[in-house]
């Protein structure tokens, strides 16, 4: 019994900080996805669900440093809370709650948001509506866009499951040696991929996912449940010497990051600036420094001053996960309509992000409202469900 009281502070103490951080990470991923029509030669307005002619720079800048670290930490996350999840339950139980949180909002998602998205794409475009048969993933060359997230961390649950039941004997590593070997392997996986022309995303009916960054979110996952299994955040840090270390310094890598990768694009144009290798070798090392050292800085801020819960921070955390599934359907439509409006493309970018963030939440809220007048139990299952993901 005493074990079980302990268990249960832990998971209440961590729902603050890990909940409201991934609320805000889902609002980053909003303003990330709101950057897509105004990329200025990147390629996504021959697939985005409504493109803009107008475009900034500045919006780039932001989608690539989003792009750095944002799903990472979200599997971060899931990781940590993954193992207290699989401890109340049996393995059955586990997999029956996974897809009953993971694999059924997605079935219904792709079989009803990618027809709307490809809707409002050829409509966004004045192209002609084609035959309701094309409308589906299976047929779409897109495929699953951005609810690739849902079968691929329901893949890593089974993993995770797959390793606990095995008994497997891995080697018992400390916090600090597992987040430096999975660095070391993360470069290598990179460069690799990169200099053996292995990038790009694999396309499949049930899975979706980037090549060049399945194996780094797996072991971003499989930190967070050794952070977890380790009682690394069963209390704060007396001394915030490495997180203000970081904090200082972790500018120095973003910037050469982003410097190296933008030379050939826009500071010369087709050219290297050392050797194709060498350049490739620093863009892989300064994105894990960058990576590693954001998600630190995230959730060590959030450990420290975020660590708290009001009715706002409690009804945002709730709708979080639903607000990501509907959010590329909510910010198309605003897209649409602030496109002819001929204000600055940029502040349209904030506009889209922010007024995205709210309908969404708006709507989530709505329905659970209107679920919970129809069942009155339904909000406190919801609850209980949103601790454990």
């Amino acid at each position: 019994m005493k074990s079980n009281q302990t268990t249960n502070t832990i998971k209440i103490k961590r729902f603050y900080f890990l909940d409201n951080l991934r609320t805000v990470i889902i609002f980053l991923v909003i303003m990330l996805h709101a950057s897509g029509p105004y990329l200025a030669g990147d390629g996504w307005q021959l697939f985005w669900i409504v493109e803009d002619p107008a475009n900034n720079a500045v919006s780039g800048i932001i989608f690539l440093l989003l792009d750095i670290f944002l799903m990472a930490s979200l599997f971060f996350i899931s990781g940590v809370l993954v193992p207290a999840s699989l401890k109340r339950k049996s393995g059955w139980e586990f997999i029956k709650g996974k897809l009953k949180r993971l694999i059924l909002p997605w079935a219904v998602s792709v079989l009803t948001l990618i027809p709307l998205y490809k809707v409002i794409f050829r409509f966004s475009r004045g192209l002609p509506q084609e035959n309701w048969t094309t409308y589906f993933h299976i047929t779409n060359p897109n495929s699953q866009n951005w609810l690739w997230f849902l079968p691929v961390l329901f893949a890593f649950n089974l993993l995770y499951l797959l390793f606990t039941k095995a008994n497997l004997r891995l080697p018992k590593l400390s916090a600090k040696t597992a987040v430096i070997i999975s660095f070391v392997i993360g470069v290598a996986y990179t460069l690799a991929m990169d200099l053996l022309g292995l990038k790009g995303w694999t396309l499949t009916p049930l899975l979706d996912f980037q090549n060049e960054r399945i194996l780094i979110y797996f072991m971003f996952f499989m930190l967070g449940a050794l952070f977890y299994n380790h009682g690394v955040f069963a209390s704060k840090p007396e001394k915030k010497t490495l997180y203000t270390i970081v904090n200082s310094t972790s500018w120095l890598p973003i910037n050469v990051y982003i410097f190296i990768v933008l030379w050939p694009i826009v500071f010369n144009p087709g050219n290297f600036l050392f050797s194709r290798v060498i350049d490739r070798a620093l863009v892989a090392f300064t994105f894990h420094l960058t990576l590693y050292s954001l998600v630190y800085t995230l959730v060590e801020s959030f450990r420290f001053y975020g660590d708290k819960a009001n009715r706002v921070w409690v009804e945002l955390n709730r709708n979080s996960y639903y607000v990501y599934i509907i959010h590329v359907i909510v910010t198309g439509i605003i897209t649409l309509l602030l496109r002819d409006t001929g204000i600055p493309s940029l502040l349209k970018h904030f506009i889209q992000t922010i007024t995205t963030f709210v309908v969404s939440n708006l709507i989530v809220s709505g329905v659970r409202a209107a679920f919970h007048m129809l069942r009155p139990n339904y909000t406190k299952s919801t609850m209980q469900t949103s601790t454990e993901n």
